[in-house]
């Protein structure tokens, strides 16, 4: 399957706290900073809600994933298990998928360093800021992983050390009124306008697209499989402990913003995060969190740039990309893969320059779309990964999907819900035309290359063979 006979491989040189803080850092992003924002606006405090409910279901899916990557490591993980159990169409499409869903994430992680920058420099075009963020952070990812993680670590760290700072001194002033005059703030604003779910239930099934995008990223620790020390170790206990932080991060901070702020004043005039530092009556707070988010969107690019590369690394060994894909530098890096993510980005600058206003919305639509396909694909490949063992292989799994099949179909259930609730608003519905012409685009191009045919000849000769 895998030809690596040449001296150069994938590098396993992320550790246990690179793991565990890339998964953090990738899922602390922009849809934290700048899209619970517009989330909050749909559903007020119910968002809460949202927040949890989907974390459960995001961990469900995590699971799924874990129980096959801890069997059968390998990079680019769920194209491949996809590949695996559903068969070569489904795994070339999930590839390239997730390429495509990165290479928007991205896009939108680029416009909002725009966002940011116009805080210090309201004078500069945003799409400047887009075009200089994409060229450093494609630097970065020529270095060898070791060094990326490093770079990573710290990257995170600084979201998450900021994020606990701010729920600490918000719980302080929601207790004893510390920044407040001594007057303790109490949690009464959750309530006091217009209600838990002032928009009813609608508006957190409306908010849903949103929180979903917030999510993104966290499946990436099934991508690091292949560069992991370990991991049987590694991968489950960052799978098992991403659930509790997702709640202490998401629905904490969020908790304490909510508590604060009248949700109703929480606008988009930048991020709710600088709100709260600056009723807490730190002047330079706004600077310091916009600092923060500023290095959150860059590190969850820089994330992006580095899953996409190893997915495309993934597709040229199985021939479907350009064979120069899968040929690595000296440090180990899928060098020509990275270019060709980074030339993708570009678009993100142009849209900044012709649409700055409607970017957001749109590529975070569009990458929520692409995110529930492959999380649909984890959770169909996990099903019929698990109908293909034997009854003693099902007992030595090392790794269960808890409840399944339950969770399982529960968790696909949810997905598609999802999808559906994103033809109700003009604004998401783009990505129901754009999300199923690009796999239609896929499919075409898989059947247009040839790729069915020469698969079928591989499969034959795999089975003579064995």
């Amino acid at each position: 399957m895998h030809n690596n006979s040449s001296a150069k491989q994938l590098q396993r040189g992320l550790e246990q706290r690179h793991i565990t803080l890339m998964s953090l850092g990738a899922a602390i992003g922009v849809g934290l900073f700048l899209g619970s924002a517009s989330a909050i606006k749909l559903a007020g405090p119910g968002i809460l809600l949202a927040y949890a409910f989907s974390g459960m279901i995001m961990f469900f899916i995590m699971r799924a994933l874990g129980e096959m990557a801890i069997q059968k490591p390998v990079a680019g993980s769920f194209s491949q298990y996809a590949r695996d159990y559903l068969g070569p169409l489904a795994g070339y499409i999930t590839g390239w998928n997730y390429w495509f869903l990165w290479v928007v994430t991205c896009m939108a992680e680029i416009t909002a360093v725009g966002i940011y920058m116009e805080y210090w420099f309201p004078n500069i075009p945003r799409w400047i800021w887009a075009l200089a963020a994409l060229v450093i952070m494609a630097a970065v990812n020529f270095l060898a992983v070791k060094a990326y993680g490093e770079l990573e670590f710290w990257f995170a760290l600084i979201k998450i050390v900021t994020i606990i700072f701010m729920i600490v001194v918000g719980i302080g002033m929601i207790l004893l009124g510390i920044g407040n005059g001594g007057i303790a703030t109490g949690i009464s604003n959750l309530w006091e306008h217009g209600g838990l779910l002032p928009n009813g239930i609608t508006g957190v099934l409306m908010s849903l697209q949103m929180v979903m995008f917030a999510y993104l990223g966290i499946e990436m620790i099934g991508i690091t499989a292949g560069e992991v020390k370990n991991p049987e170790k590694t991968l489950s206990k960052a799978i098992d402990t991403v659930f509790w932080r997702i709640l202490i991060f998401y629905v904490g901070a969020l908790f304490v913003i909510m508590s604060i702020y009248p949700w109703t004043e929480i606008g988009t005039k930048g991020s709710p995060f600088v709100l709260t530092f600056d009723k807490i009556g730190i002047p330079a707070a706004a600077g310091i969190i916009n600092f923060v988010v500023l290095t959150a969107a860059l590190s969850s690019c820089n994330g992006g740039i580095f899953s996409t590369a190893r997915m495309l690394y993934n597709l040229a060994e199985n021939g479907e990309a350009p064979k120069a894909y899968a040929k690595l530098n000296k440090n180990g890096v899928p060098s020509l893969a990275v270019l060709a993510t980074a030339g993708a980005l570009l678009i993100g600058v142009v849209l900044n320059y012709l649409v700055p206003a409607k970017v957001f919305t749109w590529v975070t639509s569009i990458s929520t779309f692409g995110a529930i396909w492959t999380w649909c694909m984890i959770l169909l490949s996990q099903i019929c990964y698990r109908k293909s063992l034997t009854p003693k292989e099902k007992q030595g799994l090392k790794y269960k999907m808890p409840l399944y099949p339950f969770t399982s179909f529960l968790s696909l259930a949810f997905l598609i819900g999802v999808v559906g609730l994103m033809a109700y608003s003009p604004d998401t519905r783009i990505a129901l035309i754009v999300g199923p012409l690009w796999l239609i685009i896929l499919v075409a191009f898989y059947y247009g290359k040839g790729y069915h045919i020469r698969n079928k000849k591989q499969n034959t000769a795999h089975k003579q063979v064995s």
